[in-house]
């Protein structure tokens, strides 16, 4: 089978080669899954780079989520065991933590469904509480988590401000319905924020970029704000001053979703139901910018890791429906 592999560590367009392997051996409680699409993350740069905070032994083959089918025909979504990911004809996965895959999407929307979109229902309903008419100020809005949030919180009823870097982002914010776009290379985001909210600030912040993000979220969250801390996509992670949060009276909310996985995984199948519900009456779709053959990979890991995508680029290995 063809499968992307890093040897060394580095930058993902340097470091990943197409390579001829065998297809990866279930482990007790594994299958064997043949991808039919496989979505591109910001953790396959971290992985590549080697600093993500699980490091596969070298050389593994990056991708952590895809949407494909068991030997016994289930269309799956599933998180590849590493160190063989994604990027690969065929995967292997724990069978307990399948998920079947939504008939709505097909299945580069069905990939993308995963990691993100728990990602933000955990993210905005477990731990940030989010309630219906309150502000949703959702950092990196245009991208592929990002998006992902927009859309989950206008689901649930919160009026959203989307922030985003260039006007090509700041259109494709617009039409996932953010009510509100500031386009932070232009205008300023503490400033923006409070005008669009009457001086009030963001109830919840979404941040999955970390960095100068995370410091003008603290300038513009509201009383009982609580800033949701995702990940480091700026890499730069930031520091918080304790005493303004004492001060300010908001919270800083911590969210690891692959926690779940192990602590409480009932409740990542009950996650799956509701966004498969919620994907059944057309109220979330991924945004799939790009469908990429397997030979362009590399590049859209790249891509993704430099922030020059929108959406979710997702990689068919071939059979996709």
């Amino acid at each position: 089978m063809q499968a992307w592999r890093v040897h060394r560590n580095g930058e993902p367009g340097e470091v990943m080669r197409l390579e001829e392997t065998d297809r990866p051996t279930p482990g007790d409680g594994q299958v064997l899954v043949e991808v039919r699409a496989a979505d591109v993350n910001f953790p396959d740069a971290l992985l590549c780079r080697g600093q993500y905070q699980v490091r596969p032994p070298l050389p593994f083959t990056p991708g952590v989520e895809v949407c494909g089918v068991t030997e016994d025909g289930r269309r799956v979504l599933a998180t590849p065991a590493l160190p063989h990911g994604g990027f690969a004809d065929f995967v292997v996965a724990d069978e307990a933590a399948l998920l079947p895959a939504p008939d709505a999407l097909d299945d580069a929307e069905a990939a993308a469904l995963h990691i993100g979109y728990q990602t933000g229902w955990f993210g905005l309903h477990r731990r940030a509480r989010l309630q219906s008419g309150e502000t949703l100020l959702v950092h990196a809005a245009a991208g592929g988590v990002g998006s992902a949030a927009v859309q989950l919180g206008r689901a649930a009823g919160a009026k959203v401000i989307g922030v985003v870097g260039g006007p090509e982002k700041a259109a494709v914010a617009r039409g996932l319905g953010c009510d509100v776009v500031v386009d932070r290379r232009s205008e300023d985001v503490v400033a923006a924020v409070k005008e669009a909210t009457g001086g009030r600030g963001a109830d919840v912040v979404y941040d999955p970029v970390g960095g100068d993000a995370y410091a003008k979220s603290a300038k513009c969250v509201a009383f009982e704000g609580r800033i949701l801390v995702v990940g480091f996509a700026s890499g730069a992670i930031p520091t918080p001053a304790l005493n303004h949060a004492l001060v300010k009276n908001y919270s800083v909310v911590g969210l690891h979703w692959g926690l779940y996985n192990a602590k409480d995984p009932a409740a990542v199948r009950a996650c799956h139901e509701e966004l498969t519900g919620l994907a059944d009456q057309g109220v979330v779709k991924p945004l799939v910018s790009e469908r990429v053959p397997m030979a362009g990979a590399a590049d859209a890991v790249q891509r993704v890791a430099d922030g020059a995508s929108t959406g979710r680029i997702v990689v068919l290995p071939g059979g996709a429906r």
